[in-house]
C-alpha cells in the first residue's frame, strides 16, 4: 500500500488539537484502495508511538511544518518479501514542505524519537523502522531517574525512592495527601528511554514516557470531579491543561491543586526507568499530577485491575502489625529499609498485560 499522509499526534476524544486553521490531521491523498484508518491499524503499536513522538518534535523544530509519511503498510508487493513494510514496522518520511535541507535534522529527530533503525534510503525520504512487538514489553510508562516526588521528609529523586516511602498524591476528593509506595511496576536504573517533557505556564515540568497516563482538561475548569479524564502523554497538546500542585507564599493557603496550561512539549532521551504504584493510583511528580499506570488507556479500569495487589499489601501490613503487637517481629526503625523488588517489570504487571491483550478490547490500548 502506497500512502501519503500528514502525521500529527492523535487528538483524544473531546480534546481538540490546537492548530492553525486548515491544517489537516491524518488526512491523505489516497494512492491505494484502502482508507488511512486501515493503515493506522496495520502499523505496529511501537511504530505508531514513535511516529507520534516524532510528529511533536517536527512541529517544535519547524513551526508550521508537519511530518509527512510517504510509505507505510504494504500489502500490494511493492517491497521485497523481507521488507519491514510488510509487517507494519517501517515507514518512509519527509517533512510536509519537502525541503531536503531539513532531512538531516529529520533523521536525527527520528533517532531521538526512539526509532530503532534510521537511514537515508534515497534522496527523497528517510526510512525508519522499529523492532518487533516482542520488544514492546519494555516500552511501557515510566518516569526518569531525575524526576522528583514529594515525601513526608522532603523531596526525593525517583532513583532514591523505596518501597514503603509515602509520597504526595491526590485523593478522590481532590485533596492533597501522602500515600505509600506499595510496589514498582517497572524499575531499572540502567535502562534508557525516550521521554516527553511537558512544561506548563507556571514552569512545572514533568518527564514521562509517551504511553504513560496523565490527567488533563481542555480548559481551566473541571467538568465534575477532578481527574475525570486521563490520556496518554503523547496525546497532550499545547493549550491543554494539566493538574499542578502550586506552592503559595502564604502559610494560610499553602499547597493547592490547580489547572495549568501546557506551553511546551519536547522529546528527550534520559536514563533510568521508574514506575511507582501508590494506594491511590496517582503520584505528584515535579509538581504535576500523573497516573501510576500506562499502556492501558482507562485510569479507572487500570486502578481496578491492581486491586488484588492493594489487598495483598494491606493484608501483609495487617499481619505485620499483629505480629509486632505480639512481639514476634521487631519494629522497623526509620533506618531499617524494606527490601526493594528486583530490577525489571513487576510480575503482576506482565501478567495483566498478557491477559488483557487477549481478553479486553483494543480500544483500551489506543
Amino acid at each position: 500500500m502506497r500512502v501519503i499522509a500528514w502525521w500529527l499526534p492523535p487528538s483524544p476524544a473531546g480534546h481538540p488539537v490546537h492548530q492553525k486553521a486548515g491544517s489537516p490531521i491524518e488526512e491523505c491523498n489516497y494512492l491505494a484502495q484502502e482508507p488511512w484508518p486501515f493503515v493506522m491499524s496495520s502499523l505496529s503499536k511501537r511504530c505508531k508511538e514513535k511516529l507520534d513522538t516524532l510528529a511533536i518534535s517536527v512541529m517544535n523544530m519547524y513551526p508550521g511544518v508537519k511530518l509527512r509519511v510517504t510509505e507505510a503498510w504494504d500489502d500490494e508487493g511493492y517491497h521485497a518479501p523481507q521488507s519491514l513494510h510488510n509487517e507494519g514496522r517501517a515507514v518512509d518520511i519527509t517533512t510536509s514542505d519537502r525541503d531536503r535541507s531539513k532531512y538531516g535534522m529529520l533523521a536525527r529527530l527520528a533517532v531521538e524519537a526512539g526509532f530503532d533503525f534510521v537511514y537515508y534510503e534515497s534522496r527523497g525520504h528517510i526510512h525508519c523502522s522499529v523492532k518487533p512487538e516482542s520488544a514492546e514489553a519494555r516500552s511501557g510508562g515510566c518516569f526518569s531517574s531525575n524526576s522528583l516526588v514529594q515525601t513526608e521528609t522532603g523531596r526525593k529523586r525517583m532513583s532514591e525512592l523505596h518501597l514503603g516511602d509515602r509520597v504526595l498524591v491526590i485523593t478522590p476528593e481532590g485533596q492533597l495527601d501522602y500515600s505509600e509506595v506499595i510496589l514498582f511496576l517497572d524499575r531499572d536504573e540502567n535502562n534508557t528511554r525516550t521521554y516527553l517533557s511537558i512544561e506548563t505556564e507556571s514552569g512545572a515540568k514533568i518527564t514521562l514516557t509517551p504511553v504513560h497516563l496523565i490527567f488533563t482538561e481542555t480548559n481551566n475548569t473541571t467538568t465534575g470531579e477532578w481527574g475525570s479524564y486521563t490520556t496518554y502523554a503523547k496525546n497532550v497538546q499545547i493549550g491543554h491543561y494539566v493538574y499542578v500542585v502550586s506552592h503559595s507564599a502564604s502559610p494560610e493557603i499553602g499547597q493547592q491543586l490547580i489547572l495549568d496550561k501546557v506551553v511546551n512539549i519536547t522529546v528527550a532521551t534520559e536514563g533510568g526507568v521508574y514506575a511507582p504504584l501508590t494506594q491511590h493510583g496517582n503520584v505528584v511528580v515535579n509538581d504535576v499530577v500523573a497516573s501510576c499506570y500506562a499502556v492501558m488507556s482507562d485510569q479507572k479500569i487500570a486502578h481496578w485491575a491492581f486491586f488484588p495487589m492493594r489487598i495483598l499489601h494491606n493484608f501483609k501490613q495487617a499481619c505485620r502489625i499483629a505480629l509486632q503487637k505480639l512481639h514476634l517481629v521487631q519494629l522497623r526503625t526509620p533506618k531499617t529499609k524494606r527490601n526493594d523488588q528486583d530490577t525489571g517489570i513487576h510480575w503482576y504487571a506482565t501478567f495483566l498485560y498478557t491477559l488483557t491483550r487477549t481478553l479486553f478490547p483494543r480500544y483500551l490500548y489506543t
